[in-house]
């Protein structure tokens, strides 16, 4: 397994080369049986599309992080899996539509965000009027309201202590690398409060229909099989979705 993993890596490698060193075949290839030997050559710009590829390859493998730590999707996400278990529920909706509807109410709710990032910082560094630091500055600070309207002073606190900085003026004064940790245990807070409240009404379901069916004498039959039908007519008839939607939505503005 090891000898095939190695051979592997060094046919990639060598495929790479290939790839985006476009001169390598033209240059003095001998090829016999005791010695392989090739010249690679930096022109015609192989190198920085190499480069490029690897960058943009970077970013991509980062982006579902970056979406998790810096949006909405990771109190949505938590709140709707709290929801699934009060609900009793393993695999409906499964776990793909979950992860579908996070996204989209992400999409829905950072939309002013990014709407002002594409106009104030990708329009202008595209049309060349600004450079590239310039852009990174304009596109943090819309990010970094956003976050700073969802995080609790407390955990701005704490990270500020770890980090031993200094008393600001303003919470927008503080270094990205703090507010960003203090954001993500803001979220997580606040998703464990909502999936606390959403299953209040469901354990009190749990408890009547435990009760009930001790009382009866049927402690065989497990109250889960009974009580999640009712879960279910309680979840249709106050439209749950739609409160549970509007109520994720309503906390972020």
């Amino acid at each position: 397994m090891k000898k095939l993993l190695l051979l592997t890596a060094i046919l990639t490698v060598f495929s790479f080369f290939l790839m985006y060193c476009p001169d390598v075949a033209g240059q003095d290839l001998n090829i016999n049986p005791d010695e392989v030997s090739f010249k690679l050559s930096l022109e015609s710009g192989g190198f920085s599309k190499a480069i490029n590829i690897l960058l943009l390859m970077t970013a991509l493998s980062l982006a579902p992080s970056a979406i998790m730590m810096m949006t909405s999707f990771t109190r949505i996400i938590i709140v709707i899996s709290f929801l699934k278990q009060a609900m009793s529920l393993q695999n409906a909706p499964s776990p793909r539509m979950v992860a579908a509807l996070a996204l989209f109410l992400t999409v829905f709710i950072m939309q002013p965000v990014w709407t002002d990032i594409y106009e104030n910082a990708i329009v202008p560094y595209s049309n060349k009027q600004i450079d590239e630091q310039i852009a990174m500055d304009r596109a943090i600070i819309p990010m970094k309201g956003f976050m700073l309207k969802q995080t609790r002073e407390s955990s701005l606190l704490l990270f500020m202590d770890l980090a031993g900085t200094e008393a600001v003026d303003s919470p927008e004064d503080l270094s990205f690398m703090i507010v960003l940790p203090a954001f993500m245990v803001s979220e997580l807070k606040t998703a464990f409060q909502m999936g606390f409240l959403i299953y209040l009404p469901f354990l009190l379901i749990d408890i009547v229909v435990s009760t009930t069916l001790m009382s009866m004498g049927m402690m065989m039959l497990p109250p889960m099989m009974i009580s999640m039908p009712f879960k279910l007519l309680l979840f249709i008839i106050v439209d749950g979705w739609g409160l549970v939607v509007r109520s994720l939505v309503a906390s972020f503005l």
